[in-house]
């Protein structure tokens, strides 16, 4: 495996999936004494571009963030349609999804980590950005996330 493949070595985010976004985002708010997030739905497919296991997908989700100091917490609520989230929230349950880091040069990323053996699994745009999801459960037991912002 090469090494420093993301050029990067901060954790931006960590993503957790749920079934219920109102109650866990509630929960959390009152378990930190801190004013609950608005959730909000991404994208749809349109704009977001969305592809699952290389395939473009309806996929869809709401999401609610927590700015945690140098740490975002991003709840996951997936729609029915085929996605990274519904599979993971469908297998394994509520609980952690990802890990984040924001890098530059997506496309180069991607296909360094997929030469690495850790294949896309979903992939989408987002106002100000794009994110990528690679499978590397095996290697770090934990799904990556990418998150590339555009330069203002």
């Amino acid at each position: 495996m090469d090494r420093n493949l993301l050029g990067n070595h901060v954790i931006t985010q960590i993503g957790l999936l749920v079934h219920n976004i109102e109650t866990v985002s509630q929960t959390y708010a009152d378990f930190f004494g801190i004013e609950k997030p608005a959730w909000f739905w991404t994208d749809p497919i349109d704009k977001a571009q969305t592809e699952y296991r290389g395939q473009p997908s309806e996929a869809r989700a709401k999401l609610a963030f927590f700015d945690m100091g140098s740490l975002q917490l991003e709840l996951i609520e997936p729609d029915h349609n085929p996605s990274t989230w519904r599979e993971s929230l469908d297998q394994n349950g509520e609980g952690v999804h990802h890990i984040a880091f924001v890098i530059e040069g997506m496309k180069e990323k991607v296909a360094l980590l997929e030469r690495n053996g850790m294949p896309l699994l979903q992939k989408g745009e987002y106002t100000g950005g794009r994110y990528a999801y690679l499978d590397t459960l095996k290697p770090l037991k934990i799904i990556l996330e990418l998150l590339e912002n555009d330069k203002a």
